[in-house]
């Protein structure tokens, strides 16, 4: 499949999917693989089981994860564009001369515990993973005990869903990062409007949008939508200025970034960073600030 050259120097699927390869090392995804009009093999990325396949494939071959299952209501996150993340994330640490027994807090760690699986698996990162919904937290910790990363990542239940950081944050805890990619959407109206025009673009007929609608309501929409999100992150890391040392987001939205910028320096961030990322036809990136002097 295609070279991706938006993609980080390191991420390993800037060339391309070998799905010969994919196959071998995770057998179940032969059941979507098809010779498309160009004769080339490829998926029907418009069916989440065959976009699930694939990435847990990719985990699999590329990130010696044995394990990586979790329900189908769950958002499955593709591989690529999130260890890009992880990449640009360890370029900024290395850059700060924070690159050894380096620990980061995943807000919104989620059902699938992409995130943390991902950095153990490239940097060797140490982790502590949040999330508001128990049952996506008990999933995310199958996956941990499953491939034997009790010992580098934990988990903790943020009880109350107005707060982020709030309520998990020990007084004891330091973190080299906080990485979060936020819900975008404002409600479920919005979502399955951005799906319906996805499932356009990929040339399918929308019948039932909701059937090819992988993702709950926490991973995908938020009152007041990613701004919202975002702004609240803002300002409890305000409340929390020692104990991390860079916090950063995705920030979906560019017209968003001057006001993040802005509401920052109100707070007393003293640096304040934009990371570009570009995954194909999508334009995406990480906002990074800290109030370490």
């Amino acid at each position: 499949m295609k070279t991706n050259t938006d993609f980080h120097p390191n991420n390993k699927h800037k060339s391309g999917y070998d799905l010969d390869v994919l196959c071998y090392a995770y057998p179940d995804l032969k059941l979507f693989v098809f010779e498309n009009k160009y004769q080339t093999q490829t998926i029907d990325f418009a069916n989440p089981k065959a976009v699930k396949a694939l990435n847990t494939a990719l985990l699999v071959t590329h990130y010696n994860i044995e394990f990586w299952e979790f329900p189908d209501t769950n958002l499955c996150p593709p591989i690529p564009g999130r260890v890009d993340y992880i990449h640009h994330l360890a370029d900024l640490l290395k850059q700060s001369n924070i690159d050894k027994n380096t620990h980061v807090l995943d807000i919104g760690t989620g059902a699938s515990c992409i995130y943390p699986i991902l950095g153990n698996a490239e940097y060797n990162w140490n982790f502590v993973g949040t999330d508001i919904d128990e049952r996506s937290l008990h999933n995310a910790q199958k996956i941990i005990s499953k491939n034997k990363l009790d010992h580098s990542i934990k988990l903790r239940h943020q009880i109350n869903s107005s707060n982020i950081l709030k309520g998990v944050l020990k007084e004891s805890d330091t973190f080299a990062a906080a990485i979060c990619n936020p819900p975008f959407y404002k409600s479920e109206t919005e979502a399955i409007e951005a799906t319906t025009r996805k499932l356009k673009g990929l040339n399918k007929k929308v019948i039932d949008v909701v059937r090819n609608f992988s993702g709950t309501h926490n991973e995908l929409w938020y009152k007041g939508g990613e701004k919202a999100f975002i702004h609240n992150y803002l300002y409890e890391s305000s409340l929390f200025k020692d104990q991390c040392i860079w916090y950063t987001t995705l920030v979906s939205k560019k017209d968003l970034v001057r006001g993040i910028q802005v509401s920052l320096k109100k707070m007393g961030a003293t640096e304040v960073k934009v990371i570009n990322m570009g995954q194909g036809n999508k334009i995406s990136r990480i906002v990074a600030w800290t109030f370490i002097t």
